[in-house]
């Protein structure tokens, strides 16, 4: 009876310690994860496990700012309190959008640093700025504010169209703001800042401010990938329309077009291009192997409605209720030629290139669409402004649904963040506002903005109201609704990168890690005439590469490796090409050359011989990448390398799980023991 009391206890004993360590786990097992958990690509999912129907396309609409307040204001004074728009509620409701699955959610857009100075230590940041938040949709990743489809140690991370590219899918992009801006960047680059514009930075040519608006080592000139405008010209999207034409007129530092404009040389590449041309623009069509560059504005393209500046509360009521006036600059206005340009006409103009693209009638195509004005007019505290761009989304959407079947096609739409205006009762004296007067209902409604600092209401000079820049971002979550297969994976409560996934699984495309680096896995190299063909690395979004003389064993030539955006960016689903002529030493007719060209995503190593023996007769596939390097040191480690590596990535939580399974083992097996008689000798 002693001995069995001993074990009893001794049983217990271990039992409640473990108990006790376990308890953290217990409590918070829905607890948010870690900054640094957050950070790997795809540990911001809230429903990974969940499955997504097969479509065949997906447009991705953007409500840039368009938050719940913003869809509120634009409908109540456009439709009435009680009316709807025909494209924005339309999708996800199941007795409108016609489509067997819908869904309607929320989401989360926090992001994990507020700029790029939290590069390397991620924190989390409840207020996302649109680079990071349209980072995570387009890549999967969580990342610091001012980001471009980099990670938070500032790794590029392959991004929806090149994932369709490699698949071969048609692919587009479509904005009312500059081409450069974040939320259609994230598409087409990869940039440690957001303002990194062109190889000029952000100027029109005439000038340079490059060292202030980019990470120097990523110019082409300092061996680096190149600005925003010039990978755009890599990605080679099928369609690209938007704003920004003036940054095109910068030239090239470095390469083949170096002293070229970017004009000069997407005209070079074979891209139909577009600048400032309504007319242009409506008489675009596809023609292969030709992909459409249009450009019709200098900067952000004019917004549909007139400025409305949000003023202090003595002045607002000063001024009264007010109405909105159509913008005679917006180029959704018929021309005399009877054309135009509002973002509906893009995104049938764009739908049209995509649909008579042989590659969409194989494979489908990608197509996002971005309402960007909505929180430029929001920063501006301007009312008319944003209601005019919610507008133009919403008959963008209604646009789309006439163009394709939703038996077949999946329709998101969804905002980037949230943004400062509120419907209030009163002009409040803390904040600047607007009162509107519904022309539907005849409603009276006041906008606030408060989310900047406010001057003095007495002064003068006031009748803007603030003076710290703009009003701000808000970090409440997003309502994100989708009608068409897959639609359902909206529901609930997800996060902004959920939303990669669900467009990624319903396509087909690359979705995790292994799925990306095994794109890559065809990759092979040629030179002919000094000149290196790279095709395959379709899991890459940069190339390092090593020129050697095979027999002295020399290095004649190698990439810039000296941070994640140095090297060579890779020509998405096309040829990229290095050239080594000029290289001092080589001579392709007196030796024999080695070189080694590396994915720096994937890890994908290939080596081919050429010169004398021939021009890259053969590929080496050296060293492919195989799961996660991490993974594969722990299971090489044993066991204890392991647990010490998941008590390294997960925390004390994990600690208590661990400490639990190892008691009740021990427990568990004093008990058996006892059981056989092990301890009953006398």
């Amino acid at each position: 009876m002693k001995r069995h009391a001993i074990i009893t206890g001794t049983v217990a004993a271990i039992t409640a310690i473990a108990t006790a360590a376990a308890l953290p786990t217990l409590a918070l097992a829905q607890d948010g994860k870690s900054a640094e958990q957050l950070a790997q690509h795809g540990a911001a999912q809230r429903i990974a496990t969940v499955g997504a129907a097969n479509a065949k396309n997906v447009i991705l609409f953007i409500g840039d700012g368009m938050g719940d307040s913003e869809i509120t204001v634009a409908r109540d004074y456009l439709k009435g309190a009680n009316g709807s728009f025909d494209g924005l509620d339309k999708i996800g409701q199941p007795n409108l959008s016609g489509a067997k699955e819908n869904g309607t959610g929320q989401y989360t857009t926090f992001s994990l640093g507020g700029s790029s100075k939290d590069a390397g230590k991620p924190v989390v940041t409840p207020v996302t700025d649109s680079a990071a938040s349209g980072s995570g949709w387009a890549t999967g990743t969580k990342t610091y504010n001012n980001a471009v489809s980099v990670d938070s140690s500032q790794n590029p991370q392959l991004n929806l169209i090149e994932l369709a590219k490699a698949k071969g899918l048609a692919t587009g992009n479509v904005t009312t703001a500059e081409i450069q801006d974040a939320t259609p960047a994230v598409l087409e680059s990869h940039s440690t800042q957001r303002s990194c514009y062109g190889p000029q930075g952000k100027t029109d040519g005439s000038s340079d401010d490059s060292a202030k608006r980019c990470d120097v080592a990523q110019l082409k000139q300092n061996g680096g990938i190149g600005s925003i405008s010039e990978q755009l010209l890599d990605t080679r999207a099928d369609v690209t329309i938007g704003g920004g034409s003036k940054y095109f007129n910068q030239t090239a530092q470095a390469g083949e077009y170096a002293g070229k404009t970017l004009w000069e040389q997407a005209k070079e590449r074979g891209y139909q291009t577009v600048e400032n041309d309504v007319n242009a623009f409506a008489a675009l069509s596809y023609k292969e192997s030709q992909p459409v560059l249009a450009l019709l504005g200098d900067g952000n393209l004019p917004t549909q409605f007139n400025d409305t500046p949000a003023l202090t509360q003595k002045l607002t009521e000063q001024r009264g209720a007010i109405q909105c006036s159509t913008n005679p600059s917006w180029l959704g206005n018929k021309n005399a030629a009877g054309n135009s340009a509002s973002l509906a006409d893009m995104t049938d103009k764009a739908i049209d290139l995509l649909q008579a693209n042989p590659k969409s009638s194989s494979n489908g195509f990608f197509l996002q669409v971005e309402g960007a004005s909505i929180d430029k007019q929001d920063h501006a505290a301007n009312a008319c402004g944003q209601i005019g761009e919610t507008d133009d989304l919403d008959k963008a959407i209604s646009a789309a649904l006439k163009k394709v079947d939703l038996s077949n096609t999946l329709i998101i739409v969804t905002a980037d963040h949230a943004h400062t205006s509120q419907i209030v009762g009163e002009p409040p004296a803390y904040a600047l506002s607007t009162i509107l007067k519904s022309p539907v209902d005849g409603a009276q409604i006041v906008v606030s903005y408060g989310t900047a600092t406010v001057t003095d209401p007495d002064a003068e000079d006031a009748s803007r109201g603030y003076n710290d820049g703009g009003m701000e971002h808000t970090g409440t979550q997003l309502r994100i609704a989708a009608s068409g297969p897959g639609a359902s994976r909206v529901d609930g409560l997800t996060d902004q990168t959920d939303n990669f996934y669900t467009i990624a699984k319903s396509l087909g495309l690359a979705a995790d890690t292994d799925a990306q680096n095994a794109l890559s896995s065809n990759a092979k190299v040629s030179v002919k005439d000094g000149v290196a063909k790279v095709a395959g690395f379709n899991g890459d979004a940069v190339l390092g590469y090593q020129l050697q003389d095979t027999e002295t064993g020399t290095v004649l030539a190698s990439s810039n490796d000296d941070t994640p955006v140095s090297g060579v960016r890779v020509a998405t689903g096309e040829t990229t090409t290095i050239d080594f002529n000029g290289v001092k030493g080589f001579d392709p007719s007196a030796s024999t050359y080695t070189l080694t060209v590396t994915g720096k995503q994937s890890g994908t190593k290939i080596a081919t011989e050429f010169g004398l023996t021939g021009n890259g007769a053969s590929n080496v596939v050296i060293a492919p990448k195989t799961g996660d390097k991490a993974g594969n040191k722990a299971q090489q480690a044993g066991l204890g390398g392991a647990l010490v590596g998941a008590l390294g990535k997960t925390g004390t939580r994990i600690l208590g799980t661990v400490m639990m399974a190892l008691a009740l083992a021990v427990a568990g097996g004093l008990l058996a023991a006892w059981r056989r008689g092990i301890f009953a000798r006398k």
